[in-house]
């Protein structure tokens, strides 16, 4: 009986070895191959704003190519000058049709109007080539909130 517990020791530990040395390279896939048209399917809104911070969201189809990619988001106080970034990293799912993107935007004044547009690009800086129109929202009172999915209460 002990000869048998040592031997079904031996293989798991064996199986266990060849699980957890799989080749970094065959996790890491290469890239699809981009989207031919990428277009915004759900326009950009407001999703959660503090005095100081905003998180903007959109959904897009699937751009393809790396499946590390950034949401972007240009913005400012004055709708002809948007010369402030944010971006933020997400990682494309291959079997997902469409993808839905998220900014946090940090560093914001509170009770002021901001406006902005959005787009999406691969790691290396590519463009997806897609851009919404101007959009614009307003953060709120220092110490409040403003959330297009509020919480019960």
């Amino acid at each position: 009986m002990n000869g048998l517990l040592v031997k079904l020791a031996v293989i798991a530990a064996a199986v266990g070895s060849l699980l957890c040395s799989t080749p970094i390279g065959a996790q890491n896939p290469p890239p699809q191959k981009p989207a031919e048209h990428v277009e915004i399917t759900k326009a950009p809104e407001l999703e959660i704003a503090h005095g100081d911070l905003a998180i903007v969201r959109w959904t897009s189809t699937n751009p393809g190519g790396d499946d590390e990619h950034f949401a972007v988001i240009h913005y400012g106080t004055d709708p002809k000058d948007l010369s402030q970034t944010a971006k933020s990293p997400i990682r494309l799912n291959r079997t997902h049709p469409e993808t839905i993107f998220r900014v946090r935007i940090d560093g914001l004044t509170p009770q002021t109007t901001y406006y902005y547009k959005v787009t999406s690009m691969g790691s290396g800086g590519q463009s997806d080539g897609v851009e919404s129109s101007v959009n614009q929202f307003t953060t709120p009172a220092a110490g409040q909130v403003t959330s297009a999915y509020p919480q019960p209460k």
